[in-house]
């Protein structure tokens, strides 16, 4: 079990997918989230495919290991999303694990996190009974158009939501399922899987999809804050102190890809 000093806001879990290759950032991204995330945090999942080294690191780290083959009824091997170009079938795939978290994490809120993004500033995820959302300026229209088929009305768009890490509520994630089965009549993953256009490369959103189902039922109730993300591609250990602290003035966090599956055949 996981905890932080600070008492600000409730309790939340914490859900990170991550492979193999995550294992250079990962570390940087679990002592960043004890170290800025302003709430209590319970627990630390990692899921992640069956791997010692991974399960290593979170014995290491005070963290549960997921493996991801137990979230969903099905495995990545079952998603054929690809070209002779590029292969997203994994990237897609740990989406659909993050919208199954609500059935891996105990508290009412997790916050989700991509495994090669640290935090560098303080974040709080919830505010007067408000969840914060950080967002950015720019999307992917494909994202928009596999919302409106999923949920039969075009998506409020404030800002793009797409931003690396996201609080869920439990009860508006499993609402947010339900609606979608309720309108498709099917299983919610199939649902999603069936909406995609698979000609295209940035298909589906997790986080443009839950959080403007929950800005379209109450956009009063969302607090929404300028990300500040910064994409660096150097490898995390090669970042100095100073220049650590000197991007901390100006952005909330870091992400450190690795984009050759973006472009290439890859596999997870």
């Amino acid at each position: 079990m996981s905890t932080h000093s600070s008492s600000q806001g409730p309790a939340i879990d914490i859900l990170i997918p991550a492979i193999e290759k995550d294992l250079a950032t990962l570390p940087h991204v679990i002592d960043g989230l004890r170290r800025y995330v302003r709430h209590p945090i319970s627990h630390i999942y990692i899921v992640s495919p069956s791997s010692s080294r991974i399960r290593r690191l979170c014995s290491l780290k005070g963290c549960i290991f997921v493996d991801e083959t137990t979230v969903l009824p099905f495995t990545k091997n079952a998603i054929h999303y690809s070209s002779p170009r590029w292969n997203r079938s994994g990237w897609l795939y740990q989406q659909l694990l993050k919208m199954n978290g609500d059935h891996i994490c105990r508290e009412a809120f997790f916050l989700v996190i991509d495994a090669d993004t640290v935090l560098i500033r303080p974040h709080r995820f919830r505010s007067g009974g408000k969840s914060i959302f950080y967002c950015r300026s720019w999307s992917q229209p494909e994202y928009f158009r596999t919302y409106r088929k999923l949920m039969g009305a075009a998506a409020p768009s404030p800002r793009s939501f797409v931003t690396h890490y996201m609080l869920f509520e439990k009860t508006k994630l499993a609402a947010l399922k339900r609606n979608i089965e309720a309108r498709h009549g099917m299983s919610w993953h199939a649902a999603i899987l069936r909406s995609i256009n698979k000609k295209k490369q940035f298909g589906f959103s997790e986080f443009e999809t839950y959080a403007n189902y929950v800005y379209s039922r109450n956009s009063g109730g969302v607090i929404l804050k300028n990300a500040a993300n910064k994409s660096l591609k150097i490898p995390v250990t090669a970042l100095k102190k100073e220049r650590l602290q000197k991007l901390a003035r100006t952005y909330r966090s870091l992400s450190f890809h690795q984009r050759k599956g973006y472009s290439i055949p890859a596999k997870r």
